[in-house]
């Protein structure tokens, strides 16, 4: 999800300096280690800019072929239409899909396969945790990615895990890399607090 004007950051916080880069590539990075066929990426308020940003990105790391990018027109909606979109844009055989926010850079690559796994075993949907706290991404089953087409304003993915009680499975996270998101320029590594 790269959709987000970024209001409490002030604007660009996808593209802001993290790391050797910006800040979207940490969750792209993600994505594209997650045992996925391709990755798609929903542009909103920055289409232009934020979609040459994870081009460049895709090509330099070799998976340019697995990048779909899908434009939110309607994103200031909220979460829900950027799934809405990311939804729509996804294969009749998709067997679920994962859901990473531009916004947190550092997901460890050790949670996506057991995550994966909990839904090959039967698990309607799993999601990230670290002290006892559910973070992301999640990974939302086939069978649920109907709801994701009728998703509305700004609940996002959270409206369609509510419901699944103990079906949910959680996957302990090595470090708190799955709650960490960028929400204002303190929160950036470096940054005067």
């Amino acid at each position: 999800m790269a959709a987000g004007a970024g209001t409490r950051f002030g604007g660009g916080k996808l593209l802001a300096p993290y790391g050797d880069g910006v800040l979207l590539e940490g969750a792209l990075r993600a994505a594209f280690a997650a045992p996925v066929r391709t990755v798609t990426v929903v542009t909103g308020s920055d289409p232009s800019r934020v979609g040459a940003a994870v081009m460049a990105y895709a090509r330099q790391a070799g998976q340019d072929e697995r990048l779909k990018i899908v434009h939110a027109a309607d994103h200031a909606e909220g979460m829900g239409a950027s799934l809405r979109h990311a939804a729509a844009a996804l294969p009749a055989d998709a067997e679920g899909v994962y859901v990473f926010l531009g916004d947190m850079p550092r997901i460890p690559a050790s949670v996506l396969e057991p995550l994966a796994q909990a839904v090959r075993d039967g698990a309607p949907a799993a999601a990230a945790t670290f002290g006892g706290k559910r973070g992301h991404p999640a990974l939302i089953g086939a069978a649920l990615i109907p709801q994701l087409l009728t998703l509305t304003g700004d609940a996002g993915a959270r409206a369609v895990l509510q419901g699944l009680g103990d079906r949910l499975v959680l996957i302990e996270a090595p470090d708190d890399g799955v709650l960490f998101d960028v929400d204002k320029p303190a929160d950036l590594p470096g940054s005067i607090r």
